[in-house]
Formats: C-alpha cells, structure tokens, sequence
C-alpha cells in the first residue's frame, strides 16, 4: 500500500499532509538539498538569445524551443496582452518585455507578417511603441543598432572612481545594481556592434522612427528636485562624454575590470544573476579578452547553467515539443531552508531525516572566509552568512541567513544531537545579522544603511530599484530569529526590530511585501516576528492585521494578489483602488500562517482556507500554480518559485494540524 495511502489518513488533512510530504521528499536531491525552477518573464529568455546572436552563436534547435517558449506565453496571455507579453501571469502587457520577446522571435526567424508578429507589433504600437521602453532594453537595442545611444543614460566607467562623498558611489547601490552595473559602463563606453549581421530591423514597433525621438521615458516614481537636476547633468554627459582623457577612461574600465573579475564566482556567476553574467561577457568582448580566456569561458559557464530545458507535457510528445527559458538565477538555500522548514512542522519521522541531510548541505555553504561588499559599511564584521545561490560570497542575504539559522535551530531542538559545528554556525550568523542592522532598526536583504533615495532619481534608475532599503518582510525575518534563539526585547536589536515593524505597519493593517506579492507576504512575514517576539493576540497591531487578512479572503475561501497590487509611484502605501486577485496555494498558505501566528488558529477564515488548500491539492501531493507570488523588483521584474505551491501550503495544513492536536494554540516558532 502507497504510503500516501495509509489507512491512519482517515482524516482528509492528514492524507493532504503526507501526499505533499511524499511529494517534497521525491524532489530532494542526491546530496541533501532541493532546488526549484525559478521563472521569470519572457525577457531573460529573449535576452539569451540576443547575446548568443550578438556572438555568432546559433543554435537552430534550442532557439526553436526558445521560440515555442515565447509564442506559449504570448497565447496564454491573450485575454490581458492581446498579443504582447506580461511580467507575471495574468498581467497587462508590459512595452520593454514585448518589444525583447518581439525582437527575440525576429531573431529566430519569425516573419513580421505572421499572425501572431502581427499581434504583437500591434499590441506594442498601442501601447505607445518601442520608444516607450524602459532603459535596459534600450541599452540592449542601442547594442544592435536599432536606437542611437542617447536613448540611453550616460553612465561613464568615471563612475568607478568617483570618491565616497560624492552623491553618486557604488556602495550607495544595491549589490545587483552594482554588478550589473560596472561591466555595462565599459560595454556603453565602448558601444559594440554584433559579431555577425541579425539583418533585423524593429522600425515598425516604433511610433515616431528611434532616431527622431528626443524625450526617451523614466520612471514615475522619480522626485523633484533630483529629477530635474539628473537630466541636466545627463543632458551635460551626453554632449562631453567625447571628452573625457584618455588616461582617466583606462584606469575606469582597469577599476570595473577587476572588479567583475574578483566576483566572477566560478560557474555561479557575478552576482550569480543572469544581467551581470550576460554584461560581464560584453564587458569582457570590448577590452579585447579573447573568447578563450579562462574568465570567458567561466562567464559562458554561468550562463548557460541558468538554462532550462523543458520536455513535451503530455505522454508521447515529440522532443521537438519542449520548450526552453532561462531562469534569472538559482535558489538552492532558499528552496532547501523553506522545505526544511515545511517537513518539519510535519512531524514525520521520513521527514526529519530528510531535514537533517538538507540542513547538512546548508552547513557546508556558509560563507565565513569572504568579507563582501556589504563590508564596506560594516567594516570589522565577521563573515557568517549565506547565500541565496549555489555560490555567491561577496553578496549573502539577510533574508536567507535568517531563515536557515531559524531553521538550524529548530532541528536542534526538535531532532537534539546538535554539535558544535552547528552551534558555531549559529552564532557567527547570529553576529552577522545583528551587524547588518540598519539604523532605524529594520534590516535590508544584502547591505546596511542603503538608504540613499536620491539615487533612484537618476535617468539609469528608471525601475526604481538600484537600492536595498530595510523592508518589513526581511526585517520580520531577521526579529524572528532573534526571538526564536532566545532573545528579549531586553537586546537592542529585538527593541529596535519591533519598533521598525510596528512603525511600517500600513494604516490598513497590512504590511507591505518588497520581496514576495505583496501585502499578504509582508503581513505573514512581521506578524510572524511579533508573535515570536512576543507580542500577544491582543495586541493593536495583531488585532488589525487579523482585521485585514480577514476583509481580504475571497469567497472560494483563499487569499491572492498580483504584482499591481504594489503602488504605482512607488512608497509602500497602497493606491486607493488597490485589488486584490484570484486565490493562489502560496498567498493562502501566508495567509494561513499569519492569522495563526496571530492567535486566530480557531476562526472560521482558517477553516475556509484550510478547506480551499485541501480542495486544490493535486493527485501528486503538490498545488498548481502559475502565478508569479515572488518579487524581483516591485512592478518591473517578478518571479514565480516553483517551489512555493508545493512547500507553503504543506506548511500551512501542518501547522493547522499540531495546533488542533496541541494544547495550546499559540505558535512557538519564529516562522
């Protein structure tokens, strides 16, 4: 008999229990860890195949897969795009993903009068044109010749010299900002032309012809007075940027060389996501390094293990039915912390022991011997941290470290036979959040104190995004594993981390979500940390987030949202006619999470989402899920973890069950 078919799962929550138990346990691989499919929109994709055509590199079969990718995504998406493509599912169509979808499918072969260009060239008109794109893809067209350059912001290799006090420096950025940054100064100074002709021309997506344009678009959130004054000084470079010495220029691109170089990070990757890896390798091309330099071929490396390749769905499909994308990056420690996790709150014995070889890979991966960029405002801090990729020890996470050592530790306490590796873990970790603290008392995901708003006016910055701020979802985390080791409001830290989450409380009651969508993975993320902090159900803040959770529940009895529900200028307050969306396994299961951390373990908004969980549920154990409920970037770059529907509701459903079966209905846990 199937083990998910024991005759103990009498009740239908405890077969729902071990079906996705089984289901998590198949996906663990050979050494200890899982790692899920990490997928973004159709630009990575598009990307990839622009930067192998850039070099003369074709490969007819996998860009036919690519295409099939491409073409899916835009039919699937027809009801909301009508024939572009979206930045998650069920998204309105976004210019610069569709104008690099648009051109990607050009490169392959697709004919312009094809129905399905046809809708697409379409789509994009109506949305105002391929001038209409954001600055990334306008650096990616000016590299093929189909906008002229100053459709893009002047950001000289100079930039790597400039001194600490001046308002712009690399540490004021955020650490993707950074490397992907650098290498893409010397490629904007340097301005390539592809290897090999693409004898495509993207004219018919523009309204008024590229090289007539003379107002290119920026970013909403942009504030007054930096706006205006970054677009004088932009306007300044574009027409002395000839000018700058020689000598100044090859010391700049020496500078960015060698700092590309020191991260390259094996086959990881600088950065270890796909921009910088693809940026690197142009970088690389214009200084002149030949293609079979070790550090190219380690740059190549990186990006091609990004690649999925995707077999046919149904049985008896030909191979030429597969599909290829490619992922933004890998998640292996988070993937491998989050399931710990979820088995965990299980209770099984087969998946405890699964736990301990997962958590033995984890303790392998710490980085305790690099001092990464986030020294450079922590200066002194030991190492301790990890990653949120395979590799990645210039940059680990916050947010990651936080939730393996949550983790870690309870495994110790549960399973016992702690020794004093993991103790050691532990407490350099402990010291290194502490020591990432930001002032305020809030936590960002990869430095300390990258505040420096200003900066998100400039014409580069037209995403919003070049700076890691303290949010409330890593922050919650970080306050959650203070608490679960043992720490009091008595430590600073804790003090100041409750202060920093109960002041960024929405007046709604909600907190806003910067790194999972949005305002029901922020609310899980801080209620969680006070409760573990020690907060009661009767507190305000608790009570109005119970309020909050509750008004937002849908009738099927599950809990959704989509990245537009993050405020369009920016801020974390939401836009008055904010909505929320179609219930989703991975929002109900925060949800869930919440309003049993909050004390509600007995409301009827439980039980209703607990029912919806156990309906949707799949023969195999897991939940379907295309929603994209991860965030790169609010409203510009998200992401959709594959992992998410198979972990959290398992996590959810358990949680529910050793509440009911306890004696006491309070979470004890700091996730």
């Amino acid at each position: 008999m199937a083990e998910e078919d024991a005759p103990q799962d009498r009740d239908p929550l405890d077969a729902a229990i071990r079906r996705a138990t089984t289901h998590l346990l198949d996906r663990q691989q050979a050494d200890g860890h899982w790692v899920f499919e990490l997928e973004a929109d159709a630009t990575i994709p598009a990307e990839y195949l622009m930067l192998k055509r850039f070099f003369g590199k074709r490969d007819p079969a996998q860009e036919a897969r690519i295409g099939r990718y491409l073409r899916r995504i835009q039919a699937q998406e027809a009801a909301t795009c009508a024939g572009g493509w979206p930045l998650f599912h069920g998204g309105p169509l976004d210019i610069s993903c569709s104008v690099k979808a648009y051109f990607a499918l050009r490169l392959i072969g697709d004919a312009p009068e094809a129905p399905h260009m046809a809708r697409a060239r379409d789509a994009i008109l109506r949305a105002g044109g391929a001038e209409r794109s954001n600055v990334f893809t306008r650096a990616t067209l000016a590299l093929f010749g189909q906008v002229p350059w100053r459709a893009v912001p002047v950001m000289p290799p100079e930039i790597c010299l400039l001194p600490r006090w001046f308002p712009f420096h690399l540490s004021k950025v955020s650490y993707w900002a950074r490397t992907v940054l650098v290498p893409l100064t010397v490629v904007m100074a340097r301005r390539p032309r592809p290897l090999a002709e693409t004898g495509v021309s993207l004219r018919e997506l523009f309204v008024t012809p590229p090289e007539m344009v003379r107002r290119w678009p920026g970013g909403a959130h942009a504030a007054e007075p930096w706006k205006t004054l970054f677009g004088l000084l932009d306007g300044a470079l574009q027409r002395t940027q000839h000018l700058f010495p020689a000598a100044a220029r090859a010391r700049a691109e020496a500078v960015a060389e060698a700092f590309v170089t020191e991260r390259l990070n094996g086959e990881d990757g600088l950065g270890a996501i796909y921009p910088a890896m693809a940026n690197a390798i142009w970088m690389y091309h214009c200084l002149g390094v030949p293609p079979d330099d070790p550090r190219v071929v380690t740059a190549w490396a990186a990006v091609e293990k990004l690649v999925m390749d995707r077999p046919g769905d149904r049985p008896g499909d030909h191979p030429e039915a597969g599909e290829t994308y490619v992922q933004p990056c890998l998640s292996p420690i988070w993937d491998t912390a989050l399931v710990a996790h979820a088995l965990l709150e299980t209770g099984e014995p087969r998946a405890e022991a699964a736990v301990v070889r997962g958590l033995s890979w984890l303790l392998d991966r710490q980085v305790t011997d690099v001092a990464g960029d986030w020294a450079d405002q922590r200066p002194g801090l030991a190492p301790g941290g990890w990653a949120f990729q395979y590799a990645n020890p210039h940059y680990p996470d916050v947010d990651d470290t936080a939730v393996v050592v949550l983790a870690l530790d309870r495994a110790q306490k549960q399973l016992g036979g702690a020794g004093p590796r993991l103790g050691r873990a532990v407490s350099l970790a402990t010291d290194w959040v502490v020591g990432m603290q930001s002032k305020g008392g809030g936590w960002g995901a990869f430095d300390a104190d990258n505040t420096h708003h200003h900066l998100n006016s400039i014409p580069f910055a037209d995403h919003g995004a070049l700076l890691d701020p303290p949010t409330a979802d890593v922050s919650g985390r970080c306050l959650a594993m203070l608490a679960q080791l043992g720490h009091g409001p008595e430590h600073p830290a804790v003090r100041q981390g409750i202060d920093y989450l109960l002041a960024e409380q929405e007046p709604d009651g909600s907190w806003y979500g910067r790194w999972g969508v949005n305002y029901v993975y922020g609310t899980w993320s801080a209620v969680t940390a006070l409760n573990a902090a020690g907060l009661p159900p009767e507190h305000p803040a608790m009570r109005k987030a119970v309020a909050w959770l509750t008004a937002r529940q849908n009738e099927d009895g599950g809990w959704g949202e989509d990245g537009f529900t993050y405020p369009r200028c920016g801020g974390t307050h939401a836009d008055a006619d904010v909505r929320m969306g179609p219930s989703t396994a991975s929002q109900t299961a925060w949800a869930l999470l919440a309003l049993m951390a909050a004390g509600a373990v007995d409301a009827p908004a439980v039980e209703r989402g607990a029912r919806w969980l156990l309906g949707q549920q799949e023969a195999h154990g897991g939940w379907p899920e295309e929603d994209y409920t991860g965030t790169g970037f609010p409203r510009v770059f998200y992401l959709r973890y594959h992992g998410y529907a198979q972990l959290f509701p398992l996590w959810a459903l358990a949680r529910l069950r050793m509440l009911r079966k306890g004696n006491s209905r309070r979470v004890v846990h700091g996730l």
